[in-house]
């Protein structure tokens, strides 16, 4: 044991035994409210609504080739999350637009070409 270790007063812990694979998490039925799908460039975004014994809850899939991220907010949460989007879409609407030159080449995100 490292010196600035200790031990847990809980005992070991599942990811610490050696040999034995992790304990699956129990299945939890949830049932779909309503969902919507839409597709912005290459990504694929899936907005579920959903509601299982610990309560609603707006699950957000992004789908972008091979890989996947969701996010799940209580819907507690939902009033909060609808007044930031929009307070950012109003943001977004209100820059100008940027003006490239159609003479340039843009190349990457650090300026490479």
């Amino acid at each position: 044991m490292i010196s600035n270790e200790r031990p847990s007063p809980y005992g070991r812990r599942p990811y610490q035994s050696q040999g034995y694979p992790p304990t699956p998490r129990p299945f939890v039925q949830e049932d779909t409210i309503k969902s919507a799908e839409i597709q912005v460039e290459r990504k694929i975004f899936t907005i579920t609504l959903k509601e299982n014994p610990r309560g609603r809850f707006l699950r957000i899939t992004e789908d972008a080739g091979s890989k996947r991220n969701t996010v799940i907010l209580p819907i507690t949460g939902l009033d909060d999350f609808k007044r930031v989007i929009n307070e950012m879409a109003q943001a977004a609407d209100a820059m100008p637009a940027p003006v490239t030159s159609p003479e340039e080449d843009p190349g990457d995100s650090i300026g490479n070409r």
